[in-house]
């Protein structure tokens, strides 16, 4: 099939809802070439988790090819500050950078770290949504969804208060870079925001040697590896920081308001969580897979492979649909309606593989105490106007969420 004719990006209408798009996806083949962004998409559940442990494909191939060799070419000049922070976090790196770089990282990225922050997530959730119920309502995305995430992660790497506001908008500008073909504005304002963000960042890290604290960036400086002695090197703490504020945000604002959008668009499964709050963590994972905030992620192909009789070259890459994967009948039963309760639900929100989301205990404890405390302070929550989409596609979610309380 042409897939141009059902994918379309860049299209409003596909945004607001590519689930139907997806399931032709899926009905028409396993693989199918976009040329608009010559990429293989790849919509099947079982192809998607299967390439993402793959390691025939790589989130970079600068570790076995130089561009030409690899049939690529180098980007822009102009675009170099972004590339030497993007390339040096690890989510863009492949092993043994990456294996190195991840062990140091949950060195000081601990479970035990992440339990310590349970108290202050759930306070901050509980202020927030007090506040947005004081005031009658209003954006539950500015509200609430934007800033709980955001403090999170500011708290636990140690960013003062007072800086906060600075880091959204890097944030909002650096990811526009990872929709697909982004314009010369998108990549300009990236370029950007990622010089002023490690400006930021080389200061803070800087002091953080001279007094270091109880704090996460403290303890990335501290980690080391007990077999060689390895520890990050600077350009690669910077870009290891931009990594956790962006992913430690991004996503949960997104699944916040998507999921709180898709509850008030099913009234049946909202009155049953309000009836039975214990269905509070079955509940963020299918929200999580009902409408997913990451919608595709890229590898590149360093290797031939084969995925569904079609050979995809070594040189490609490929497109992996996460929302078309988490709505694949093939796992799940009636995929296309929303269950509070359903039990088994392996969703590929948090991606697979090497490249697992590294927060995921982090963003589900803040999208549960999230939802508990408007359960608990709105307990008659709705909708007050029809929600604003963002443009993106990519990371997918709503502009605003106007509610009442």
């Amino acid at each position: 099939m042409d897939a141009a004719a059902v994918f379309a990006p860049w299209s409003p209408e596909f945004v607001a809802d590519p689930y139907p798009a997806y399931a032709e996806l899926r009905a028409a083949g396993r693989a199918h070439h976009y040329a608009p962004s010559d990429q293989w998409l790849i919509p099947h559940h079982a192809d998607v988790a299967a390439l993402l442990r793959d390691r025939r494909l790589g989130r970079t191939y600068l570790h076995r090819f130089g561009h030409e060799e690899f049939g690529r070419q180098a980007p822009p000049p102009e675009h170099e500050p972004f590339h030497v922070l993007n390339d040096n976090g690890m989510l863009d790196l492949e092993a043994p950078v990456h294996t190195r770089i991840r062990r140091l990282v949950s060195k000081a990225f601990t479970p035990r770290t992440v339990e310590g922050l349970r108290g202050y997530v759930e306070e901050l959730a509980d202020r927030l949504v007090a506040g947005l119920v004081a005031d009658g309502g209003g954006d539950l995305a500015a509200r609430v969804a934007e800033p709980l995430p955001v403090a999170v992660i500011a708290q636990m790497l140690g960013i003062p208060e007072g800086d906060r506001h600075l880091l959204r908008p890097w944030s909002a500008d650096i990811c526009g870079m990872y929709e697909l073909k982004p314009s010369k504005e998108t990549a300009a304002r990236a370029v950007r925001a990622g010089v002023e963000f490690s400006a930021y960042l080389r200061e803070l890290i800087a002091d953080r040697r001279e007094k270091p604290g109880d704090d996460l960036i403290s303890g990335l400086i501290a980690a080391h590896d007990e077999d060689g002695g390895a520890r990050l090197g600077e350009q690669e703490m910077i870009s290891t920081c931009v990594l956790l504020l962006n992913a430690g945000h991004e996503a949960t604002v997104n699944a916040t308001v998507n999921g709180w959008h898709a509850l008030f668009r099913h009234p049946g499964q909202l009155a049953a969580l309000r009836a039975d709050p214990a269905l509070v963590p079955s509940a963020v994972e299918e929200l999580l897979r009902y409408d997913t905030p990451l919608q595709l992620f890229e590898r590149w192909v360093l290797d031939d492979i084969e995925v569904g009789g079609v050979t995809i070259p070594r040189g490609s890459e490929v497109a992996l649909l996460f929302g078309s994967a988490n709505h694949d009948p093939a796992v799940f039963d009636r995929p296309a309606e929303l269950d509070l309760a359903r039990r088994d639900n392996p969703h590929i929100s948090f991606s697979a593989g090497i490249h697992y989301c590294i927060g995921a205990p982090l963003a589900r404890m803040e999208l549960a105490a999230s939802m508990r405390a408007l359960l608990r302070r709105a307990p008659r929550l709705s909708l007050a106007a029809e929600p604003g989409r963002g443009s993106h596609f990519v990371i997918r979610g709503l502009r605003e969420l106007l509610v009442a309380v």
